[in-house]
């Protein structure tokens, strides 16, 4: 079930929001509870044991881990088994058959390929459950002996199956009791509104051209689609996973759940290291806080500091999916951040040479471009594809002039399309006089996003509905 389809705007959330309003203190965790498991099992329900067994095991290690003498030895079985279910369900597919591959090159028969289910938001909730074992581990956090209480932080449906990743230091007051608050859930029925337009007029219209550009022999594309075609897929991931943090901060916020933010305007960053400090924030803080700073972080020697950045990167890339194409647009983020220290490294003895100062001058356009030859290498399914497409953007068609547009998507840039598009370049950067704040203080913008809100309801009761990227993460 996604929060743009119709099942879930017109049956799933009203029904929740009457039951939960209408239930005592005592009894709405286990209404968000069963409304939980109900919107997971809602497409997968044989994903549901997994959850189930990662709830149990993670709730019953950390009870041990603080009442047992060997609590180091039960601390790394908890983290090996998280990992390892991380590990069958989403990567063991990935590395039999490569390993098929190689022993095919040398004539050995192949393994038989297991075909394993993904479960939706595998990556998700297994990084919420490691990040509670360590918190505990370290004492940071209080142990929770109410499994009720933890299996609802692992399941609540708003953050469940695609982010963003929540500490369970920013929820633990929240899962007690809580009270109605009608400003809490005035704001977060806003932030809702915001994010389901957003998914649906932006990242859907965006995702569209993207897709008949992306989609298209890339002998036949001219230099010009293609750069429209990076341009307008970097528009769409930013606007269809910004989307659904919005709608779950804002289910969050009704409910009077506090999630962290997510994306802090990525794309008008200057510098890479500033992109991955605004692009999927709770995931770029959990890297850093449970695997860069435990590896050493920037307080050793500049080569270990070189090495821990591209450790870090590359399992962000492996972190996204069982693919090549994501191990290799992980490393490219990691190489390209320690391009960026070490340039800066050089950078501290030339502040007063001209061209230092011009380069420096371009460090936002270059970081632009770097983001979206990336985002090329993250779409594209294989090496040959990425390469064929980088050629077409950087050394053009000579079967076509640089603006030609083939028959094949001579349609998919629609006026309204257009008009999102330039809507989507707009938003992308921070605008001091729209901000959340002005729709949560501003009766007019209210009104206008009611308007709004009644026009993507109309639009989504109408039309197919498309599932978010990042669930397949």
């Amino acid at each position: 079930m996604v929060f743009s389809s119709p099942f879930f705007v017109a049956f799933f959330f009203p029904t929740l929001l009457i039951i939960y309003l209408i239930t005592g203190a005592r009894l709405r965790n286990l209404v968000l509870f069963c409304f939980s498991i109900f919107f997971y099992t809602w497409g997968e329900p044989k994903a549901l044991p997994i959850m189930l067994v990662v709830i149990l095991v993670n709730y019953c290690v950390a009870l041990i881990i603080c009442q047992s003498s060997a609590r180091a030895y039960f601390f790394m079985a908890g983290i090996v088994a998280n990992f390892g279910i991380l590990l069958v369900f989403k990567y063991l597919d990935f590395l039999v058959s490569n390993i098929n591959i190689l022993l095919s090159s040398i004539g050995i028969s192949h393994i038989p390929q297991p075909n394993i289910l993904l479960p939706i938001g595998i990556s998700f909730y297994i990084f919420q459950a490691v990040s509670y074992l360590v918190d505990v581990y370290r004492g940071q956090v209080p142990v929770q002996n109410n499994l009720f209480r933890f299996a609802l932080y692992i399941s609540l449906f708003p953050q469940l199956v695609a982010g963003p990743i929540v500490r369970y230091a920013s929820v633990v007051n929240d899962l007690g009791r809580r009270k109605f608050d009608a400003t809490n859930f005035q704001e977060g029925l806003i932030r809702f509104c915001i994010g389901l337009a957003k998914k649906v007029f932006i990242a859907d219209s965006l995702g569209y051209v993207a897709d008949c550009i992306f989609d298209s022999p890339v002998n036949s594309l001219p230099s010009f689609w293609a750069w429209c075609g990076a341009i307008t897929f970097a528009l769409q991931i930013y606007y269809d996973f910004s989307a659904y943090s919005d709608m779950a901060i804002g289910i969050g916020r009704m409910f009077n759940f506090t999630f962290p933010e997510n994306f802090n305007y990525p794309y008008a960053a200057k510098s890479i290291q500033e992109f991955w400090r605004r692009w999927h924030m709770s995931l770029t803080t959990w890297l850093k806080d449970y695997l860069y700073i435990p590896l050493g972080g920037s307080r050793r020697s500049f080569p270990v500091t070189c090495r821990n950045i591209l450790i870090v990167l590359l399992c962000c890339g492996i972190w996204h999916g069982a693919a090549w194409n994501f191990v290799i647009w992980g490393l490219y983020n990691g190489f390209g951040l320690m391009g960026e220290r070490i340039l800066g490294r050089l950078g501290t003895n030339l502040q007063s040479n001209w061209l230092w100062q011009v380069l420096k001058s371009l460090r936002r356009p270059f970081t632009i471009l770097f983001i979206l030859v990336g985002w090329v290498i993250f779409r594209t399914e294989t090496p040959d594809a990425c390469l064929g497409y980088l050629k077409a953007m950087f050394m053009g068609n000579p079967n076509y002039d640089f603006y030609a547009l083939p028959i094949v998507w001579e349609n998919c840039l629609t006026y309204s399309n257009g008009i999102f598009l330039i809507i989507a370049l707009v938003f992308s950067q921070p605008l001091n006089r729209v901000t959340f704040t002005h729709f949560y203080r501003s009766l007019a913008l209210q009104l206008a996003l009611f308007i709004v809100f009644i026009a993507t309801y109309a639009f989504i009761m109408t039309t197919d509905y498309s599932s978010f990227l990042y669930f397949r993460f």
